[in-house]
């Protein structure tokens, strides 16, 4: 907590067995989870279960492969391949049985799958807010405690792992304290979406937090994905530009449908996009993209403009460890991490095992929410619950540090926004951080190495403040912890990339392991289909 903050008493005090940080669709079914093992589970979210985060606004497609061994090993094959061979086909194949089984609950649970000529139900895809509407409806029902507005600032720990965590609530401005042998961080990734404090809900706290208390991190340099947005608004919905054509600034049309994926930071670099969403010709075409994703037209409709019949500009936006791949790594198949008693779902974990090198785009990262959040909830349970002490008997301490507390020698003010403002003019530029060179990605690791001081301002003494002191130093760390893997691995490898190594080295086939905070640890960990990749003769690198 800020000194302020914790000299004063702490008006909620409780304990459980799991306390889940996070109210997406991970947290969702960690906390279901839990307290369907016999866990007491206490959720806090920053925002709302049931409308916060990436989910509840929109709609997410879901990997579903149907039982048949011959597909689904064709699948697993594609995906390994893809992926660089750094992930692990027996983690794909647990993704889709446990989705399966997964969404059989949520139909259970009376969410309307539509369904085929046959009756059969097509689970293929999640209307966001009904989803998540439910969701709610069902945490609350298998008992465990929700406090919403209550972002989580730090962890506690001792050295027997960690033990529960600090925060506050928003409305109240009170501080409170959970003591819970077991932790789930479902928190988000770090998508650096945002203009100044404009819509910063995916920082990356929960990493930060994390990572105070020891855990470690893998995967981070594959966090190079950008998405497209209308450049008025910051929805990266971009599976809707399958129905769109792309022009340029005299009105020329460039290209259609599916060609466009891949290509738009090329095309950008070049001169202004506009895209219209001219392919959904027929109104029954455009009623079902506006019910998919009913979030992509929002800031569209507040433009006055409509997407089918006109032109709308485009930009790309950073989506950091939330499309892209890095995040907490992972030390067993129930999502436990380096720390004991600390456990991942969701974009707070490392989804190398699933989808290697690349992006795990919408189906996967949603199959892998709700997979990972279910195998946390989980394990956090059985580990809680076979504890030989309880969290309220431990000599706890507060892990936190880095904007939140005011450093002896730095009496200046905590200034979050200038210092986000700095750390995304080193993130965001296709030109660093996209089209990566040694020089470009070493550049930029520097200067933000360089505002490592600024973290120990004086935080501001309102709850606002205090918040988003932790967004400011949660994006410097991310940022830092995704170059210094950026620059480690000297390849280019699904959406690792460097100018100066343009091809990809079999000799390389190894997870890039990141610790600490000021002082970033970095070694590397073998993967179980190395070996399938043939090491090439001395000097040569090939695909």
């Amino acid at each position: 907590m800020p000194q302020h903050i914790r000299q004063q008493p702490i008006k909620q005090n409780t304990t459980a067995d799991v306390l889940v940080l996070g109210g997406g669709p991970a947290g969702a079914w960690a906390a279901w989870n839990a307290a369907r093992n016999g866990a007491r589970v206490i959720l806090a979210d920053k925002g709302y279960l049931g409308t916060s985060g990436a989910t509840a606004p929109g709609g997410t497609t879901l990997l579903v492969i149907p039982p048949v061994a011959e597909l689904r090993e064709q699948a697993v094959t594609a995906r390994l391949r893809a992926g660089g061979y750094l992930s692990e086909n027996a983690w794909i194949h647990r993704v889709l049985d446990q989705v399966e089984r997964n969404l059989e609950l949520v139909e259970q649970w009376g969410y309307p799958f539509r369904k085929d000529e046959t009756g059969r139900p097509l689970r293929t895809h999640l209307h966001g807010p009904e989803y998540m509407k439910l969701m709610r409806r069902v945490v609350r029902k298998a008992g465990v405690k929700i406090w919403d507005q209550s972002p989580a600032l730090e962890l506690l720990h001792d050295r027997h792992g960690v033990g529960g965590a600090r925060g506050v609530n928003r409305l109240t401005g009170e501080a409170w304290e959970v003591r819970a042998n077991a932790v789930v961080i479902a928190t988000g990734g770090c998508a650096f979406l945002s203009k100044g404090l404009g819509c910063n809900v995916l920082t990356g706290e929960g990493l930060l937090m994390a990572a105070e208390a020891g855990a470690e991190l893998s995967g981070m340099e594959f966090s190079r994905q950008y998405a497209p947005s209308f450049a008025g608004g910051t929805v990266t919905r971009g599976r809707m530009l399958a129905w769109a054509t792309l022009y340029d600034g005299a009105g020329r049309p460039l290209l259609r449908g599916d060609r466009i994926f891949g290509s738009i930071p090329e095309l950008l670099s070049k001169g202004p996009v506009y895209a219209s969403l001219d392919l959904a010709d027929t109104p029954e075409k455009r009623e079902f993209l506006r019910r998919a994703h009913p979030i992509f037209f929002m800031p569209l409709e507040r433009a006055g403009i409509d997407p089918f019949q006109g032109k709308f500009p485009l930009t790309l936006r950073y989506e950091g460890t939330m499309r892209g791949t890095g995040g907490l790594r992972l030390t067993g198949a129930d999502c436990s991490t380096s720390v004991p008693g600390l456990y991942a779902a969701g974009d707070a974990a490392s989804r190398e095992k699933v989808t290697g090198a690349i992006s795990g785009g919408g189906a996967y990262n949603a199959s892998w929410a709700i997979c990972s959040g279910s195998w946390a909830g989980e394990g956090a349970a059985h580990f809680a619950l076979s504890s030989a002490r309880t969290a309220d008997s431990r000599g706890l301490t507060a892990a936190g540090r880095y904007g939140l507390q005011a450093g002896s020698d730095q009496p200046h003010a905590f200034e979050a926004k200038p210092l986000i403002t700095a750390v995304q003019r080193e993130v965001l530029p296709l030109e660093i951080n996209y089209f990566r060179s040694e020089s470009g990605v070493g550049g930029a690791l520097e200067r933000l190495d360089a505002l490592l001081p600024e973290l120990g301002g004086v935080i501001p003494p309102t709850v606002q403040g205090i918040v988003q002191s932790r967004e400011a130093a949660a994006l410097l760390m991310a940022g830092r912890w995704i170059y210094t893997a950026a620059l480690f691995r000297k390849e280019t490898r699904g959406l690792a990339h460097l100018a100066e190594y343009p091809q990809l080295d079999p000799r390389q086939t190894h997870r890039i392991i990141l610790s600490g905070t000021a002082r970033v640890n970095i070694r590397t960990e073998s993967v179980p289909h190395a070996r399938e990749l043939r090491v090439p003769e001395e000097g040569r690198a090939i695909i």
